[in-house]
Protein backbone atom coordinates (compact mmCIF):
# COMPACT_ATOMS: atom_id res chain seq x y z
CA UNK A 1 0.00 0.00 0.00
CA UNK A 2 1.41 3.38 -1.01
CA UNK A 3 2.26 5.85 1.75
CA UNK A 4 2.19 8.96 -0.44
CA UNK A 5 -0.54 11.63 -0.22
CA UNK A 6 0.40 12.77 -3.75
CA UNK A 7 2.31 11.05 -6.54
CA UNK A 8 3.78 13.51 -9.00
CA UNK A 9 5.70 12.15 -11.95
CA UNK A 10 9.46 11.83 -11.73
CA UNK A 11 9.73 14.67 -14.25
CA UNK A 12 7.69 16.91 -11.94
CA UNK A 13 9.81 15.92 -8.93
CA UNK A 14 13.06 16.45 -10.82
CA UNK A 15 11.89 19.94 -11.84
CA UNK A 16 12.38 20.99 -8.18
CA UNK A 17 16.16 20.57 -8.55
CA UNK A 18 16.59 23.54 -10.86
CA UNK A 19 18.64 26.42 -9.50
CA UNK A 20 19.44 24.82 -6.15
CA UNK A 21 21.98 22.53 -4.49
CA UNK A 22 20.18 19.41 -5.73
CA UNK A 23 20.73 20.37 -9.36
CA UNK A 24 24.30 21.53 -8.80
CA UNK A 25 25.19 18.13 -7.32
CA UNK A 26 23.55 16.27 -10.22
CA UNK A 27 21.00 14.47 -8.05
CA UNK A 28 18.37 12.72 -10.16
CA UNK A 29 15.20 11.13 -8.75
CA UNK A 30 14.69 7.77 -10.43
CA UNK A 31 11.94 5.89 -8.57
CA UNK A 32 8.82 6.59 -6.53
CA UNK A 33 7.61 3.19 -5.29
CA UNK A 34 4.87 2.36 -2.80
CA UNK A 35 7.07 3.22 0.20
CA UNK A 36 10.39 4.23 -1.32
CA UNK A 37 11.95 7.26 -3.00
CA UNK A 38 15.18 6.57 -4.87
CA UNK A 39 17.70 8.93 -6.43
CA UNK A 40 21.19 8.91 -7.88
CA UNK A 41 24.17 11.24 -7.64
CA UNK A 42 27.39 11.20 -9.66
CA UNK A 43 30.73 10.89 -7.93
CA UNK A 44 32.65 13.53 -9.87
CA UNK A 45 34.32 16.93 -9.41
CA UNK A 46 31.09 18.34 -7.93
CA UNK A 47 30.79 15.72 -5.20
CA UNK A 48 34.38 14.64 -4.37
CA UNK A 49 36.55 16.03 -1.61
CA UNK A 50 40.15 17.18 -2.32
CA UNK A 51 41.57 13.66 -1.85
CA UNK A 52 39.41 12.21 -4.63
CA UNK A 53 36.75 10.47 -2.53
CA UNK A 54 33.01 11.06 -2.37
CA UNK A 55 32.55 13.94 0.08
CA UNK A 56 30.60 12.98 3.18
CA UNK A 57 28.66 16.23 2.91
CA UNK A 58 27.53 15.29 -0.59
CA UNK A 59 26.23 11.96 0.76
CA UNK A 60 24.37 13.84 3.49
CA UNK A 61 22.94 16.25 0.88
CA UNK A 62 21.64 13.27 -1.13
CA UNK A 63 20.16 11.71 2.02
CA UNK A 64 18.46 14.94 3.12
CA UNK A 65 17.14 15.58 -0.39
CA UNK A 66 15.50 12.17 -0.57
CA UNK A 67 14.14 12.18 2.99
CA UNK A 68 12.85 15.75 2.81
CA UNK A 69 11.08 15.22 -0.48
CA UNK A 70 9.62 11.94 0.75
CA UNK A 71 8.30 13.65 3.89
CA UNK A 72 6.73 16.41 1.75
CA UNK A 73 4.98 13.74 -0.34
CA UNK A 74 3.44 12.36 2.88
CA UNK A 75 1.99 15.66 4.14
CA UNK A 76 -1.79 15.76 4.47
CA UNK A 77 -1.96 19.39 3.33
CA UNK A 78 1.26 20.93 1.91
CA UNK A 79 -0.49 24.30 1.65
CA UNK A 80 -0.95 24.29 5.42
CA UNK A 81 2.03 22.16 6.53
CA UNK A 82 5.77 22.02 5.91
CA UNK A 83 8.31 19.27 6.51
CA UNK A 84 11.57 20.72 7.84
CA UNK A 85 14.79 18.99 8.82
CA UNK A 86 15.22 18.55 12.57
CA UNK A 87 18.22 16.20 12.75
CA UNK A 88 20.34 14.13 10.38
CA UNK A 89 23.16 11.69 11.00
CA UNK A 90 25.26 9.66 8.62
CA UNK A 91 27.62 6.73 8.93
CA UNK A 92 30.12 6.74 6.06
CA UNK A 93 31.23 3.12 5.68
CA UNK A 94 32.81 2.82 2.23
CA UNK A 95 34.87 5.15 0.05
CA UNK A 96 33.83 5.82 -3.55
CA UNK A 97 36.09 7.50 -6.12
CA UNK A 98 33.92 7.54 -9.24
CA UNK A 99 30.67 6.37 -10.77
CA UNK A 100 27.15 6.79 -9.44
CA UNK A 101 25.74 6.31 -5.96
CA UNK A 102 22.09 5.49 -5.36
CA UNK A 103 20.13 6.58 -2.31
CA UNK A 104 16.97 4.86 -1.13
CA UNK A 105 14.71 6.58 1.41
CA UNK A 106 12.19 4.57 3.42
CA UNK A 107 10.07 5.65 6.39
CA UNK A 108 10.72 4.37 9.89
CA UNK A 109 8.02 6.53 11.51
CA UNK A 110 5.30 8.73 9.99
CA UNK A 111 3.69 10.64 12.84
CA UNK A 112 1.60 13.82 13.00
CA UNK A 113 4.49 16.01 14.16
CA UNK A 114 7.61 14.05 13.17
CA UNK A 115 8.80 11.67 10.48
CA UNK A 116 11.92 9.51 10.70
CA UNK A 117 13.48 8.32 7.42
CA UNK A 118 16.30 5.85 6.79
CA UNK A 119 18.36 6.56 3.71
CA UNK A 120 20.71 3.88 2.41
CA UNK A 121 23.32 5.01 -0.12
CA UNK A 122 25.01 2.31 -2.22
CA UNK A 123 27.65 2.20 -4.93
CA UNK A 124 27.16 0.65 -8.37
CA UNK A 125 27.97 -2.81 -6.96
CA UNK A 126 25.15 -2.41 -4.36
CA UNK A 127 27.67 -2.06 -1.52
CA UNK A 128 26.72 0.18 1.39
CA UNK A 129 28.47 3.55 1.21
CA UNK A 130 26.50 5.58 3.74
CA UNK A 131 23.61 4.92 6.11
CA UNK A 132 21.72 8.00 7.21
CA UNK A 133 18.75 8.73 9.45
CA UNK A 134 16.77 11.94 8.99
CA UNK A 135 14.20 13.31 11.44
CA UNK A 136 11.72 15.77 9.96
CA UNK A 137 9.49 18.13 11.94
CA UNK A 138 5.99 18.53 10.51
CA UNK A 139 4.99 22.12 11.23
CA UNK A 140 2.15 24.47 10.40
CA UNK A 141 3.02 27.01 7.72
CA UNK A 142 2.90 30.68 8.67
CA UNK A 143 -0.27 32.05 7.02
CA UNK A 144 1.47 35.37 6.28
Amino acid sequence: MAIWKRTPSLDELNAYRRDCLVGHLGIDLIELGDDVLRGTMPVDARTRQPFGLLHGGASVALAETLGSLAAWLCLDDPQRQAAVGLEINANHVRAVRSGIVTGTARPEHLGRSTHVWSIRIEDEASRLVCLSRLTMAIVERDPA
